[in-house]
């Protein structure tokens, strides 16, 4: 996939962050996602695998150690549950997800070029943080 432009404006991403997740429904060895964008009509994200649980500082809260299998300077990273979606299984809470991000998203991103919504950054400690985290963590 070329690498995905960012808009002026992006629609914020009102789903994530209220979305319940226990830390207990990913394991080490899943498969999962981060849906960071649109491209093509489809949801789009960085695919990783869960290596160990680790504290997500940002929120305060249990969170997942993941790997990045490209590699690069974030090799690992960790991120909060709620970020995550499982590749390697389907299961109804991850569907029910995914569902309402492409309800919400798909009609609001138009095109075939890949867009980075721009809901997610990596801290300088290598943490996975969502926009609306940061808001609300006063980051």
């Amino acid at each position: 996939m070329p690498e995905p432009t960012r808009p002026a404006f992006a629609p914020a991403d009102t789903i994530t962050c209220d979305r319940d997740i226990a830390h207990a429904h990913f394991a080490p060895g899943d498969q999962v996602v981060v849906i960071k964008g649109v491209a093509d009509g489809e949801l789009w994200g960085d695919a990783m695998t869960v290596v160990t649980p680790s504290w997500h500082t940002p929120t305060d809260e249990d969170g997942w150690r993941l790997r990045n299998p490209i590699g690069g300077a974030q090799s690992f990273i960790t991120g909060h549950p709620r970020y995550l979606v499982h590749l390697s299984k389907r299961c109804p809470d991850c569907l029910i997800y995914l569902r309402a991000l492409e309800d919400y998203l798909l009609p609001k991103v138009l095109g075939d070029k890949p867009v980075d919504l721009g809901w997610y950054r990596v801290t300088d400690l290598g943490q996975l943080v969502h926009a609306d985290d940061t808001k609300a963590a006063g980051r």
